[in-house]
């Protein structure tokens, strides 16, 4: 009869090998998985430039790669179209942590620290009257491009402000969203412009700014002044990342990192030529 103590041994060398082998298998998992390496999940639209494309070609793209990298993370992307419920099928559904671009003031979202500040812009052809105003009586006679936003047309700013004056018969819808298979639906506003189809477009500055200063010849961009128009009419924005209320550490990790880098983030923003109000660009621009 085999004696208990070395039956003891052997079952306990028998946990302890099968024990070894689990812990082998784990870390090799955790090798090959790369498991330890920060992941930075970031929520975009793969089709909205200057801002972000699935090509990583937008500004915001490359102001995300550079706090991925401060804290030391890989950017991963869940990919959705911002259209109406984008916050809520994305950074509110868990699928992400952090939307770039997002203005200050948004209630569903907590923001980072602004990394600038811009304004809905009047773009004109060159040599045409040079607005400013939404008051100037020059635009009484002129055909105006706004943006309007959704299914029901919801008018942005100066779409509101122009009706409050009463003018609508020489004001001409484009949809943000518009037609998804076309590349960068929200330029279709700039190229109206550049083609002759409206005289001036009422658009948001670092869009109208990055396609405009693309345009031949290129456009003229001017801020809408002033910068509020009613209670209820602001014309500049503050923008930001945006994370979920209550992940604070995130905010401060990610807000802290734009600061530490705001040299390279405003070199980025002059390359797309984006309207600044906040000191650092001047907003007016043409040939």
């Amino acid at each position: 009869m085999p004696h208990r103590p070395r039956r003891t041994g052997i079952r306990f060398v028998g946990r302890c090998s099968g024990l070894l082998r689990l812990a082998c298998g784990c870390a090799a998992a955790l090798a090959c998985s790369g498991a330890g390496a920060r992941e930075l999940r970031v929520c975009a639209d793969p089709n909205n430039l200057p801002f972000s494309n699935r090509g990583g070609e937008g500004f915001e793209n490359r102001i995300v790669d550079i706090v991925a990298r401060d804290l030391g993370a890989t950017v991963t992307y869940t990919w959705w179209a911002q259209r109406r419920g984008f916050l809520r099928n994305t950074i509110l559904a868990g699928r992400c942590d952090l939307v770039p671009g997002i203005p200050v003031g948004l209630e569903a979202l907590r923001p980072t620290r602004p990394y600038y500040r811009s304004s809905f812009v009047v773009v004109s052809r060159p040599g045409g009257p040079s607005i400013r105003s939404l008051d100037d009586p020059n635009l009484a006679g002129m055909t105006v491009g706004v943006q309007l936003v959704g299914k029901d047309a919801a008018g942005t700013p100066p779409a509101r402000a122009l009706a409050r004056r009463g003018m609508t018969g020489n004001v001409r819808g484009y949809l943000l969203t518009g037609d998804y298979a076309a590349p960068n639906p929200p330029a279709r506003i700039i190229d109206a412009v550049a083609s002759g189809e409206i005289d001036v477009a009422l658009a948001w500055g670092p869009m109208a700014g990055y396609f405009a200063a693309r345009a031949d010849p290129p456009l003229r961009v001017a801020p809408i002044e002033p910068a509020i128009d009613g209670p209820k009419g602001p014309m500049v924005f503050d923008v930001a990342m945006g994370v979920r209320r209550g992940d604070e550490d995130l905010r401060l990790e990610v807000g802290a990192a734009l600061e530490r880098h705001r040299a390279e983030i405003d070199a980025i923003l002059l390359r797309y030529d984006v309207p600044r109000l906040d000191g650092t660009r001047r907003v007016e621009a043409g040939p």
